[in-house]
């Protein structure tokens, strides 16, 4: 079959959903779907029964619940549509009581001090406007899975959709406002949209099983850095070798059968690094397809003899992984509002919106690094290889200077778009955007949209995008109040709006920077214009219990105060957790695997010094004795140092324990050392 053919053939959306509902059902639905319409409860019996129907004849036996837990990862529990009957037999049911509702244990969730442990009772709700799809397991196993939220016994967020979709709900009743300031229809429901790429590293399944700290932490805790690694930047954009090719070839079929419209691939910059981008799509769908594309990257790598590595930082002194998440917003007049337009009007319009970005950029820097701030996130930020730790936006020449001419009133110039001559006849000229791309930034507008770089491979994109919607709305909302008062008070309308983009650019330009953000003169900048350096997890995580950030969360019934204390209370955990992890994975590695290798190469080396009598062997006999001892009594400090609750001073005896074996491994013979080298791993 082609693509056209089996594109979503695994998902019930509106195509499909028209073929098992009747008219007025199927209208209903697709209103709720479309327009973010209250559900019609009365349907629901119809819609589960076309639904059962149609999982049935995919191969489905079980439905289940599909939701995104505090965990960071999804969750699932498969009821099977099968019942028995009085004669002995079965009877096929799906009510519509069990699409809507299902109360799945949450007891073993983390809920961060919002319940107790004995109380077990949460509920998962169906999402309507994410369709339902069936996952396809080896072995022919099919499973209907049912997009949901899921909350507590009182009412409580337990998950990341939950104030996700709130946050969607206050940016659109902003973005409404904005509609009707520029006289714009409002007959459709605007919306975020996202398209979030996906970088994953590539190993061999019998190297990955070889090691244990990739199998228990995701990353490699050893591993010196071989002579070729990244350095001659010929992997990045490379040929895909035909092994990787039939991989990403197969993760496109998969995904495509499930709607979700992978765009591109490619190598990466590091050795055995790749990147999957889809199109941009409704911000909720594509949290929940980027959430279905780890788990089919993963999978399908089995199926190749391959181990796809989703952690930030796997292998250390080469590129981590991050996840570019592409923000913009869908107008009601169903345009994307953050292309510069080809009227004034248009144009005040993006200006306006661009001005509310900014605005909330600078307020809220802070929750911004807090949204993406994790374990794994901290071997990149602000090392050199990605978004500097430091909040800053990138806009380009063109739109800095807009910004620079707005900040003394109207702007009546800007740099138009260009062609650039490549110095061969025989070619046409290249389009030259109106602004470059400036990798260094952190958050980067790109022409039709923010690129928010800092958000981790590992990390879904719902707690990012709840911010940024949340945040946005926030500043919407003061420079529209600020607008209506200013009319109310007799001002025009266009006067008024000048006047406050003027003003909150020169109140907030503090946070516009087009320069190198890897440089050390940048953090010595940033320091002086009073941007928050936050460098790990712990520090950046306590924004959530600033009374400003609790505030904001409140007023637009995103998080309550509670709900917001529990997410500090789980990221903490889950850091102290994960760093103790990875402690006890390094020291259970360097004294069973690394040790004893290490110890019989230097009581080697001596016979060797004794029966050869050479200088040359006498100075590597000591230098090995020397790291052995050094690395002994890391291991012996690290070990104390697992029974503290300093996260800090595991780390670096973590470090320590490193630096001592990969010293080691540059020395004793490849087919000695316990664990596969990075060279061996890079040969993807």
């Amino acid at each position: 079959m082609s693509v056209k053919e089996t594109f979503g053939s695994l998902v019930f959306n509106a195509k499909t959903m028209s073929k098992y509902l009747s008219s007025k059902t199927y209208q209903s639905l697709l209103a709720t779907m479309q327009s973010g319409s209250p559900l019609d409860a009365s349907i629901a019996d119809e819609v589960a029964e076309g639904m059962k129907n149609w999982a049935i004849e995919n191969g489905a036996t079980h439905f289940t619940h599909w939701f995104q837990p505090l965990t960071g990862v999804t969750a699932e529990k498969h009821d099977a549509f099968y019942n028995p009957d009085f004669e002995g037999g079965v009877v096929v049911s799906f009510s519509g009581k069990e699409l809507l509702q299902a109360e799945p244990d949450a007891s073993s969730f983390p809920s961060g001090g919002l319940r107790a442990t004995f109380e077990a009772r949460g509920y998962t709700a169906w999402d309507p406007t994410s369709p339902a799809f069936i996952k396809q397991t080896e072995g022919g196993i099919s499973v209907l899975c049912i997009p949901t939220v899921f909350c507590g016994y009182n009412g409580q967020a337990l998950d990341k959709k939950t104030p996700l979709l709130r946050s969607q709900t206050a940016i659109v009743k902003q973005l409404y406002r904005v509609a009707e300031l520029f006289d714009l229809p409002t007959d459709k429901r605007p919306y975020a949209t996202l398209g979030p790429e996906q970088e994953y590293f590539l190993v061999d399944a019998a190297d990955f099983n070889r090691r244990p700290d990739l199998i228990q932490t995701g990353r490699t805790l050893f591993g010196a850095r071989p002579a070729r690694h990244q350095q001659l930047d010929d992997h990045y954009f490379g040929q895909i070798k035909p092994r990787i090719l039939k991989f990403m070839a197969d993760v496109d079929q998969e995904l495509w059968k499930l709607g979700i419209p992978s765009k591109t691939r490619h190598n990466e910059v590091a050795p055995a690094q790749f990147e999957l981008a889809p199109v941009f799509e409704e911000q909720n769908l594509a949290v929940d397809h980027n959430m279905l594309t780890m788990d089919v990257l993963q999978s399908v790598a089995s199926r190749h003899g391959l181990a796809c590595l989703l952690h930030e930082k796997p292998f250390a002194g080469v590129n981590g992984s991050g996840k570019h998440n592409n923000w913009s917003v869908t107008g009601p007049d169903g345009k994307n509002w953050l292309s510069p337009g080809k009227n004034p009007q248009e144009n005040t319009k993006f200006l306006f919106l661009l001005t509310a970005i900014i605005k909330a950029i600078d307020e809220n820097a802070r929750l911004v690094r807090a949204a993406v701030a994790t374990p794994g996130n901290d071997h990149r930020l602000g090392a050199n290889e990605a978004p500097p730790a430091i909040i800053s936006i990138y806009l380009g020449d063109q739109l800095t200077d807009v910004v620079n001419q707005l900040k003394f009133g109207v702007a009546k110039t800007s740099k138009s778009e260009s062609k650039m001559g490549v110095g061969v006849d025989s070619l046409p000229q290249i389009a030259r955007d109106a602004t470059d791309r400036n990798r260094t930034s952190p958050f980067a507008f790109t022409g039709n949209k923010f690129e928010l770089r800092a958000v981790g491979s590992t990390a879904g994109c719902a707690t990012a995008n709840t911010v940024l919607n949340l945040i946005v709305a926030a500043a919407l909302d003061d420079m529209l109040t600020a607008i209506d008062e200013a009319v109310k008070n007799g001002e025009k309308k266009e006067d008024a709006i000048q006047k406050l983009i003027t003003k909150v650019i020169n109140e907030h330009d503090r946070i516009l920077f087009d320069g190198n953000g890897y440089s050390e003169e940048w953090v010595k900048e940033a320091e002086r214009r009073g941007l928050p350096n936050l460098k790990n997890t712990p520090e950046a995580l306590e924004a959530y219990k600033d009374p400003q950030f609790i505030a904001l969360f409140e007023k637009y019934k995103v998080l309550t105060a509670e709900e917001l204390k529990s997410r500090y209370e789980i990221s903490i955990e889950n850091y102290k957790t994960v760093i103790q992890l990875e402690a006890e994975c390094c020291v259970n590695m360097a004294k069973t695997m690394i040790a004893p290798v290490v110890i019989q190469y230097a009581a080697d080396l001596v016979d060797s010094a004794d029966a050869i009598q050479s200088k040359a062997v006498d100075r590597l006999s000591k230098k090995t004795n020397d790291l052995v001892d050094a690395l002994l009594v890391a291991i012996e400090k690290l070990d104390k140092a697992i029974d503290s609750d300093d996260s800090a001073k595991k780390i670096a005896c973590m470090l320590e324990v490193r630096k001592n074996a990969d010293e080691l491994e540059r020395i004793v013979p490849e087919e000695q050392w316990p664990l596969p080298g990075y060279g061996q791993m890079f040969k993807m």
